[in-house]
């Protein structure tokens, strides 16, 4: 029989390399979407729901469909800053990240800021994006 405290060191180890590997997924899409790189930011997605500005909500189009509109709204703007204000998981295999932006749209000197919504599932060793929507 395993002491107690060996179970709970154990058992702390696992959801923090969890989580860990969702924070590191987080800062992978922020540093994607700085870059305007959706292929980085869709990578190993087998599908993704889309709901972006200039675009009809979708249900689950493909990867390479998604990274062609995301890179359509992408290059109308200059990024200022992306922050991880959240990456949590919701449950086993199911994670969340929120992405918040500050750019300007091309031609203007507007400030904005729009909140990025990220759903991530666990793929093998690796969190993919399958959701993406953008709110203000």
């Amino acid at each position: 029989m395993k002491p107690w405290w060996l179970v709970c060191v154990v058992g702390i180890g696992g959801t923090l390399a969890g989580q860990g590997g969702l924070d590191q997924a987080a800062a992978r899409a922020r540093s994607a979407w700085l870059a305007h790189d959706p292929a980085a930011l869709l990578a190993g997605s087998p599908g993704v729901t889309l709901e972006i500005p200039g675009a009809d909500p979708s249900s689950a189009i493909g990867r390479d469909q998604a990274g062609e509109l995301l890179g359509r709204y992408l290059r109308t703007s200059q990024e200022h800053s992306v922050d991880v204000r959240v990456a949590r998981e919701m449950a086993e295999g199911q994670g969340f990240v929120e992405l918040e932006r500050r750019f300007t749209v091309a031609g203007t000197t507007e400030q904005r800021h729009e909140t990025v919504f990220l759903g991530l599932r666990r793929r093998g060793d690796q969190w993919v994006v399958v959701e993406l929507r953008t709110g203000r």
